[in-house]
């Protein structure tokens, strides 16, 4: 069996849009430098994900400068988005939690506006270390913080764990669907070299020297059937997930994760299973 590694790494500047896969990325006490700093909310403050829209699917940001982000989509010019200085900020609200944000300038949201149909704003995270604990006692403990991801700083993938959900599906109701890509996932780090579904079992990762705790597994929902090239959605993986991989209701796939320290990891970098 090889030595596991770092095999990619991804990068999600605005929620639910398509990210990077940069070849090194900072590992901040929050997550990835710039991953889900920036989101969108409706009239109502609620947080606009592909849940609702599966079109944020073919929008792509990526950054510039200073934090600032470039977005596009096809049909539109494409837009440089600097940081908001405020003054204020306006409540998103996600999943029962109420995370106070900056609005970008007005151009950024009549520009996602377009694109969508509907009224929306883009929002940043001025201060990840202080706007958002991580709200799900025991698995957050105190002082931690996250950005705008849905509940955890990082979320890592295995290659092994994707071909042998891949194997399930092709034998399934909808083979035709698969076999699926890791994006469908939307994770953070994807892991190579071990074997399938291995890391149920962690409980502390090294990526490189950067240490993080194996906080739970990621329960996976309707985004994960979005096509993230078409915006078209199917049944898999979740009709497969709730055959063979559903634990405590929910149905899983990859495991959430919190740094213990920071620092830079790199492609290739090995991952040492420390408990």
């Amino acid at each position: 069996m090889p030595t596991p590694a770092l095999h990619s790494i991804h990068v999600h500047p605005v929620k639910a849009l398509r990210g990077q896969a940069p070849h090194t990325a900072v590992v901040e006490p929050w997550g990835l430098a710039g991953d889900r700093r920036w989101a969108l909310i409706d009239e109502t403050g609620r947080v606009v994900t592909q849940r609702e829209h599966p079109r944020l699917a073919l929008a792509a940001a990526e950054f510039v400068t200073r934090g600032s982000i470039r977005v596009a989509a096809s049909g539109l010019e494409p837009l440089t988005v600097a940081v908001p200085e405020g003054p204020g900020t306006t409540t998103a609200k996600w999943a029962g939690e109420k995370i106070e944000t900056v609005p970008a300038d007005p151009e950024a949201s009549t520009w996602f506006s377009t694109y969508l149909g509907e009224s929306v704003t883009l929002v940043h995270l001025d201060d990840p270390a202080t706007r958002r604990p991580i709200d799900d006692p025991p698995y957050g403990r105190p002082g931690e913080t996250v950005s705008l991801a849905d509940g955890y700083p990082l979320l890592l993938t295995t290659l092994a764990s994707l071909q042998a959900l891949n194997s399930l599906i092709a034998r399934g109701d909808h083979p035709d669907e698969g076999p699926l890509p890791m994006n469908r996932f939307r994770p953070n780090v994807v892991v190579a070299g071990t074997t399938a579904w291995a890391e149920d079992d962690w409980k502390r990762i090294a990526i490189g020297a950067v240490v993080l705790r194996v906080a739970k597994m990621c329960g996976r929902c309707v985004v994960t059937t979005t096509d993230q090239s078409t915006a078209e959605r199917g049944k898999e993986p979740l009709r497969t997930l709730g055959r063979h991989r559903r634990v405590g209701g929910k149905l899983i796939f990859g495991q959430n994760l919190v740094p213990e320290t920071t620092g830079t990891i790199r492609v290739g970098d090995p991952v040492t299973i420390l408990e």
